[in-house]
């Protein structure tokens, strides 16, 4: 199928943005555009990082939603598989030829574990993480309804203060209870210490990942002696991942948003008190937008407002200029301080997001771009499916 079938019958500025072959002037706003050559670069150096350091990286499918992204991060980052957070979103990922996936999340709900038992079917490798001796009994019911294997991983909570549990005591009982269930097979921890991945300090975020380490090593150590080693320590974010990648204990990372990175995470600092956006990563998504208004001298307004992104951790930066300033927002509009008055009707903004993951989730298309060129047109495969 040539590109001009595959989009056949799609209007721009109805059914998507834009069209292979556009000039990026063009774009339809506000929406979606990846950098691709950003995003190739950001997702080798990831990719080499951790074939440096021994490491698997399971890419975290919640960020980008996109069957698409996810392929070319098996393909040019060698990725290992797939992390994603609800059984819909893992669903889209095994139906799409993804051979190995993580709902690093727990399933409780007997119709959604009923569904991911059966994914096992359609060819993948299906691992779910556990934090409740009771979940076992229920997901070994479905393995065995549908003569399945399903792969559990015991979460530890080591900060997040949400899943998992907290003793190895639990963690052995989960383990032990996994090992000891028909259709299932105990496979290892889940250890992702979320609250301090946007800690901007580097040392800060070090202290919390060393405790981290610390409670893992020993639950990982009680296991072995056991005869429960784990296969894998999974855990790791963009924002520590050289921390888990040299603790000893940790084989998988879970990196998601170095592929695009944000706002927040661009604030965050190096070991030499560098932001990471600067130098470590590469900003590749961007929300385009604009101007629709000038009615005031001192402001301009664009197309993206909050339909078009997710505020939760902040406002977005307009990209690559200093003269302009994303100041505010409503449902449609968007505030751009221009007290220099340098905008004009028209005039197109990139502007990065202040979390990526939520503001992939209201869009539809990714609209990816090289050389001032529209080179591919991506769905967001995974949008909505939050059940």
């Amino acid at each position: 199928m040539n590109v001009h079938d595959k989009f056949a019958g799609l209007e721009v500025g109805y059914d998507v943005p834009a069209l292979p072959g556009m000039d990026e002037k063009d774009i339809q706003t506000p929406c979606l555009i990846l950098d691709l050559d950003a995003l190739e670069r950001n997702i080798r150096k990831m990719g080499a990082y951790a074939k440096a350091h021994n490491m698997r990286h399971r890419a975290h499918g919640k960020m980008h939603k996109s069957v698409d992204v996810m392929k070319l991060q098996e393909s040019l980052g060698a990725a290992t598989g797939v992390c994603c957070q609800k059984v819909s979103e893992a669903e889209v990922f095994v139906r799409a030829g993804i051979k190995d996936v993580l709902v690093s999340n727990q399933v409780r709900d007997p119709a959604k574990i009923d569904r991911l038992a059966r994914l096992p079917k359609l060819g993948s490798r299906i691992i779910v993480c556990v934090d409740d001796v009771e979940n076992v009994a229920d997901l070994s019911a479905a393995a065995q309804r549908h003569s399945t294997i399903l792969e559990c991983l015991v979460e530890i909570d080591c900060g997040a203060g949400r899943c998992g549990v907290k003793t190895t005591p639990e963690v052995m009982a989960i383990a032990m209870a996994v090992d000891a269930a028909l259709g299932l097979k105990f496979t290892g921890i889940q250890a992702y210490q979320g609250a301090m991945q946007h800690l901007d300090d580097y040392e800060d975020r070090k202290a919390k990942v060393d405790s981290a380490i610390a409670q893992v090593k020993d639950a990982a150590t009680a296991l072995d002696a056991a005869g429960l080693k784990p296969a894998l320590v999974s855990g790791g974010g963009t924002g520590s991942y050289y921390f888990e990648a040299n603790s000893g204990v940790y084989n998988e990372l879970q990196c998601g948003s170095y592929a695009f990175m944000d706002a927040d995470y661009g604030r965050i600092r190096d070991k030499d008190g560098k932001r990471i956006d600067q130098g470590e990563w590469e900003n590749a998504l961007f929300i385009l937008t604009s101007v629709m208004s000038h009615a005031k001298p001192h402001l301009a307004v664009v197309d993206a407002g909050l339909k078009a992104q997710s505020v939760d951790s902040g406002l977005p930066v307009v990209f690559g200029r200093e003269d302009v300033k994303y100041v505010k927002c409503s449902d449609e509009h968007g505030n751009v301080e221009d007290l220099n008055g340098v905008l004009r009707i028209n005039d197109k903004l990139r502007l990065v997001p202040g979390h990526c993951d939520p503001t992939c989730n209201v869009h539809d298309w990714y609209v990816g771009v090289r050389n001032g060129k529209v080179e591919t047109l991506w769905p967001v495969s995974a949008r909505g499916k939050v059940y």
